[in-house]
């Protein structure tokens, strides 16, 4: 087996409960921050999955509760999906067929740049490198798959 570990239908895939643990670096403050909870991958109206997520975020000492919601909706072909935020409005793409991905969200001015790699049936991770005029960030989540 290689280093990645493709998909062939990445909503079937995601489907479930996930363990979350993220790491979040100020690279300009050297701060650093830590997220840890859970993802749930559910269904979303007739097709796709509503990604939900919870924990808790620490920063700087100080915890607090933490939450997001994303829509990952049926990509061209069953590898992939298009997710949005939780308004619809459009986040990025998503083509695990190869088991890794690379995608741009330009963001005011800012630019995430997300890195997407599956490891095994149980764990996959993303990093995300933020640059702009007021950030410079590397966010790092790690999934692995409850039950």
């Amino acid at each position: 087996m290689g280093e990645f570990w493709p998909v062939r239908d990445v909503l079937t895939y995601l489907t479930g409960n996930w363990r979350v643990e993220r790491t979040v670096r100020d690279l300009a403050s050297d701060a650093e921050g830590r997220f840890a909870g859970t993802t749930v991958f559910g269904p979303f109206e007739d097709a796709g999955l509503l990604h939900h997520e919870s924990g808790t975020f620490v920063w700087q000492g100080v915890p607090r509760p933490a939450e997001r919601t994303l829509r990952f909706l049926p990509g061209p072909h069953p590898g992939t999906a298009l997710v949005r935020f939780s308004d619809g409005r459009p986040f990025h793409d998503l083509d695990l067929t190869s088991g890794r991905h690379v995608a741009d969200h330009p963001c005011a001015a800012d630019l995430y740049r997300g890195e997407f790699t599956v490891r095994d049936e149980h764990h996959w991770q993303s990093v995300w490198r933020v640059r702009g005029p007021a950030k410079d960030l590397v966010l790092t989540t790690g999934y692995a798959r409850v039950g």
